[in-house]
């Protein structure tokens, strides 16, 4: 049953392999469409999937033809195949990735693709002679190393900030199967006298069969074959025959099984149950595990979370060589959705996020970039995420600090500072307004803005987010209720105004908060933005974004014990507990209260 069942020819084999194959070029040419079609934030507006694959050849050419070619090799050699800047992070990660990178591309090239790559570059080879026979047990011994440290790193060590999901669990356990597989059904070939007849009958071209008999013998006691007929010890003349019959017959086509180290090794530890595995097909159903889980991998590599080791090198290449302030639009946008598909999630950016404690607080995962990644994959592929996910990524996208610590530290290159400016703009311009708006990104959209950077919007729509979400914010305060009231500062409160504009203390302030948590009249609250409005690092924000109305109109600067901890404690020297003093003068002199 099993022989009939499992019995398949070699075209066969073949012929699946050219099917996975196609799939797997279909699966490239659909992720490198993607690049050039899939818009991403303000910068994509307007331009065309043509537009954009022209840009992306004139870009590839102009690098080429000019000095940033040396780049270019440099980046391939350092970061591409030594992975420098995985090692800078962690030497243990990188020993993972080297091992899985460098043992899994050799094996696809070297045993995967041997009948279309290896044969043509090596005119003697064979599967079964070294030095293939060492190799192909060496690159699986490299792959399996690796799986097992991404095992210990994630259960054992529990690496902060590393999340498992989904598409983790499959990039294991696929690689887990074709590896182990592998490596069993080298062990049971070995093993298999089934495979011994074939090998004597169609390759030795023996037919005498005390000779066959010797041969058998010689295997039994030196490759690891294990006999239903024969089992030593043996006397010494019988091996020494063997082995001469061995080297006239089989040498030149199979080298001594110990050379493929890993598989001897298992043979040797299947040894007392190998004859049943035999009897029972045990190479045909593990040469069938082995290449559709081959087969599976492959085809699905382009639509899997596997597909980093080709997008992540892409990544590290590109941004070797980009220049923002001279790159064309197209080319920033296919860049940034090429980026999405190199992240591998690692955790890195996150470990380094100022506003780490913030997620914390929050208990808003997305606050984090190598979970806005994640989502933000999904947006552009317009899935459709739920709108508490919505809600929790546009929380994220505003509490970034733009310490650009993430970008420094991502081992694939990305420019995640770049990307959180391209997509928050556009979730400022199409979205609700959000009192999160009066954030640490109220800063840098602002000097962005002034100084011209391609990611910023035009004059007009630059202020429509701020007027929609000084309405929103406006609600909460007596003063500010009305939406369309028209405030007119008094003559005498001309001079609080310049006072404010000259100090420019708050421009100093890079949002950390640090006001705010050691203020004594928000920790006395449990809900303190309902009851003060602004709190002191938003108010600074308000005065970054040039809302003066609105910060004089908070709460907060009337509640203010002037204890100036805030002040003292301030890492940028802003002078808050002062600025308060001149935003409540202004508030006095202006409103009527």
């Amino acid at each position: 049953m099993f022989t009939t069942l499992f019995h398949t020819t070699q075209s066969t084999f073949t012929t699946l392999l050219y099917f996975a194959l196609a799939i797997f070029a279909i699966g490239l040419i659909y992720r490198f469409y993607t690049w050039i079609s899939r818009p991403i934030g303000v910068l994509s507006a307007g331009i065309t999937t043509s537009q954009r694959f022209a840009a992306a050849f004139k870009g590839i050419g102009g690098t080429i033809f000019s000095h940033k070619i040396g780049l270019l090799i440099k980046s391939f050699f350092l970061d591409v195949l030594l992975q420098q800047k995985i090692l800078k992070q962690d030497w243990l990660r990188w020993l993972m990735h080297s091992f899985i990178f460098a043992g899994f591309m050799l094996l696809l090239i070297f045993h995967a693709l041997d009948e279309t790559i290896t044969e043509a570059l090596f005119s003697d080879y064979y599967s079964t002679v070294n030095p293939f026979f060492f190799l192909r047990d060496l690159f699986g011994l490299m792959v399996l190393i690796g799986l097992g440290i991404a095992v210990y790193r994630r259960l054992i060590l529990k690496v902060p900030r590393l999340s498992t999901d989904g598409r983790d669990h499959y990039a294991i356990i696929i690689l887990a199967v074709i590896m182990i597989s592998g490596v069993f059904l080298e062990a049971t070939k070995i093993t298999s006298y089934s495979d011994f007849e074939r090998m004597a009958e169609d390759f030795a071209g023996m037919e005498d069969e005390e000779e066959i008999a010797t041969l058998e013998q010689f295997w039994v006691a030196e490759y690891g074959l294990v006999s239903p007929n024969v089992s030593g010890p043996f006397d010494s003349d019988v091996i020494d025959e063997g082995r001469e019959l061995n080297a006239d017959n089989c040498a030149a086509c199979h080298a001594p099984a110990q050379y493929a180290f890993v598989g001897y090794t298992f043979a040797k530890m299947m040894s007392s149950f190998a004859i049943g595995i035999d009897r029972n097909n045990g190479v045909e159903i593990l040469y069938y595990i082995h290449f559709i889980a081959c087969f599976i991998g492959l085809a699905y590599l382009p639509f899997s979370k596997m597909f980093h080791i080709i997008a992540t090198p892409v990544s590290l290449l590109v941004n070797a060589v980009a220049d923002d302030e001279t790159a064309l639009p197209a080319n920033i946008v296919t860049r940034q959705i090429m980026e999405l598909d190199a992240c591998t999630h690692c955790g890195t950016c996150s470990l380094t996020c100022s506003s780490m404690m913030a997620a914390e607080a929050l208990n808003n995962k997305y606050i984090l970039p190598s979970e806005k990644m994640a989502c933000l994959k999904n947006f552009v592929a317009d899935k459709n995420p739920m709108p508490e996910t919505v809600k929790a990524i546009r929380e994220g996208v505003y509490l970034c600090t733009n310490c650009d610590r993430c970008t420094v530290v991502c081992p694939s290159g990305i420019n995640l500072r770049a990307l959180w400016f391209n997509v928050r703009e556009d979730l400022v311009q199409k979205n609700a307004p959000e009192p999160l708006m009066i954030s640490p990104f109220s800063f840098v959209r602002a000097l962005r803005n002034t100084n011209g950077h391609q990611d910023t919007p035009s004059a007009e729509a630059y202020t429509v987010p701020i007027a929609k979400t000084r309405q929103a914010v406006a609600g909460r305060f007596d003063i500010l209720a009305d939406p369309h009231r028209t405030v007119e500062l008094k003559q005498d409160a001309s001079t609080y105004v310049k006072q404010i504009a000259d100090a420019e203390t708050f421009t100093h302030c890079f949002g950390c908060q640090n006001c705010t948590t050691i203020c004594p009249v928000v920790n006395n609250y449990e809900h303190p933005e309902k009851k003060l409005g602004l709190l002191p690092h938003q108010i600074m924000c308000s005065l970054g974004l040039g809302q003066t109305e609105m910060a004089s109109g908070a709460p907060m600067i009337w509640d203010c014990l002037t204890c100036y901890q805030c002040q003292e404690h301030c890492p940028q020297n802003v002078a808050v507990t002062d600025l308060f003093y001149t935003l409540k003068n202004l508030a006095a002199a202006n409103y009527e209260v």
